[in-house]
């Protein structure tokens, strides 16, 4: 095993503060709030259950590894170098291709529902609203376009706006129950159950997945052998809060049912800003607007970094061409690859927009789902990935250790393996477990799809990017062998 050189041209622009900023703007997702809160009470009792045996073991091996390995590319320079290339240009595929999936799925459909509800009417499947998609996709493309010195500035505005925002309705929230009683927490039962685990373990997971995501900016960091497992510590207890007070807030305000995936945040808004009066309107419109640049804030934060990643394995030879790889000179930013990743996610928003017949709400679960299923069976490669590493290249200077060496790493590796292999099922295979335990389950209600329907489009997504995936690597494959022999 050799370790790859840096990336010529680079700039080094990522400070400590940079880092922990994009693993903020990325990590914590606006979009998955509502759905988390839907779960009722008991999602609060998982998400301080996933935090502490998913989290806590999930942040130590990727803060190893992201000091140990902080090479451009990431979580795909890790495959490469744990299983090869072939198992890398796979992995990186799904890491990568959940990012334009999820921009042109459910983020840009929760931003058109909050920006038609809050700030400017669109209306469903308008010429209207396809503008608005399309303007948001773009932008978010555009931000990952320029160069990093300068687009750090706009995931860090970002994941400030997002915090302060959180922060704001949280607070509203407490002077709402103050003034009106919380009932909604009387009325919420915090009693976990199985139905209630299945139903959040998949959109929990993919929640707290990501922080290892700045490493793949790896030579665009000042120092990551002391920045990163910094940054991932701190970030994680951001994002920690950020899931669980502004969950707590709507399930205190919100009555029992209104919550929905696609509205949670800003129906919930909508209620307790009534502490404000007369200035309810201008505060929610306001609201509204920062509730959007922050999902394109997200949007750009992710596709900066994975965008990053995929150019590596084009340039490694893993996905089709090696000029999809090239890093602009001036920019240095792989300009290429975030323009794919633009068309890719219009052709899943277009896509997406004539799915379910029952409505946006419909439709954005089912694209979250599909999103969550490509993220979290990335995992299964990453994951063991990690361990490889620790156990064939003990000689690799390591700043940061899990504790207890090698075993601890074990035991970390095998339980943030097990969660994922757990919420790669359930996200794909929704309602097979439950009656193995005798839960009911009615799938059309749950997802406002027939079972068919939902699996042609989850299923065959991931059907389709394996084919893709596949196809990429060998015809870099074929094309390096060609010219091998007619060196």
């Amino acid at each position: 095993m050799s370790l790859p050189a840096p990336v010529p041209h680079l700039k080094r622009s990522l400070r400590r503060f940079d880092i922990m900023a994009m693993s903020v703007a990325a990590v914590i997702s606006f979009d998955v709030i509502g759905q988390i809160a839907s779960g009722g009470g008991q999602a609060v009792t998982w998400i301080s259950v996933i935090a502490v045996a998913f989290l806590v073991p999930y942040a130590l091996v990727f803060a190893e590894t992201g000091a140990a390995f902080p090479q451009e590319g990431g979580p795909y320079v890790w495959v490469e170098l744990a299983f090869g290339r072939l198992a890398a240009s796979l992995t990186s595929m799904f890491y990568w291709v959940t990012n334009p999936v999820w921009l042109g799925g459910s983020l840009v459909f929760i931003a058109a529902d909050g920006w038609d509800g809050f700030v400017f009417p669109l209306g469903s499947g308008t010429a209207a609203d396809y503008i608005f998609k399309l303007v948001f996709i773009w932008a978010a493309i555009l931000t990952a376009v320029i160069s990093l010195r300068r687009g750090k500035w706009i995931t860090t505005s970002g994941a400030a706006a997002k915090v302060l925002a959180l922060a704001f309705f949280t607070g509203t929230a407490v002077a709402y129950g103050v003034q009106h009683g919380f009932e909604g927490l009387r009325q919420a039962a915090f009693l976990p159950s199985g139905a209630g685990f299945l139903a959040l373990v998949p959109v929990l997971l993919f929640a707290f997945v990501g922080f290892e995501a700045p490493n793949a900016a790896g030579d665009e960091m000042f120092d990551p052998q002391r920045d990163v497992p910094v940054a991932i510590g701190v970030s994680g207890l951001i994002a920690t809060s950020c899931y669980l007070l502004p969950v707590l807030a709507i399930l205190s305000a919100a009555p029992a049912g209104r919550i929905t995936g696609i509205g949670g945040f800003l129906d919930a808004a909508g209620l307790v800003f009534d502490v404000y009066g007369e200035w309810r309107e201008p505060l929610l419109t306001c609201t509204g607007v920062l509730f959007v640049v922050a999902l394109l804030t997200q949007g750009s934060a992710w596709m900066i970094v994975v965008d990053r990643m995929q150019a590596m394995a084009a340039s490694d030879g893993g996905f089709f061409s090696g000029r999809l790889g090239v890093f602009h000179a001036r920019l240095g930013t792989p300009v290429r690859m975030n323009v794919l990743s633009g068309l890719t996610a219009t052709v899943f928003m277009v896509a997406a927009m004539h799915l379910a017949s029952g409505g946006a709400s419909d439709t954005f679960e089912v694209v979250l789902s599909v999103a969550i299923t490509t993220l979290l069976l990335s995992y299964l490669t990453i994951v063991p990935a990690l361990l490889v590493l620790r156990v064939r290249l003990p000689e690799v200077h390591r700043p940061y250790q899990v504790p207890f060496g090698t075993r601890g790493f074990a035991v970390a590796t095998a339980l943030v393996y097990a969660w994922i292999l757990l919420g790669s099922w359930v996200a794909l295979f929704p309602g097979t477990l439950e009656p193995l335990v005798g839960i009911g389950y009615d799938f059309r209600k749950t997802w406002g799809v027939s079972r068919m329907s939902f699996e042609v489009f989850t299923l065959g997504t991931v059907l389709v990017l394996l084919a893709v995936g596949t196809a990429g690597y060998l015809i870099q494959h074929l094309h390096a062998r060609g010219q091998g022999r007619g060196d």
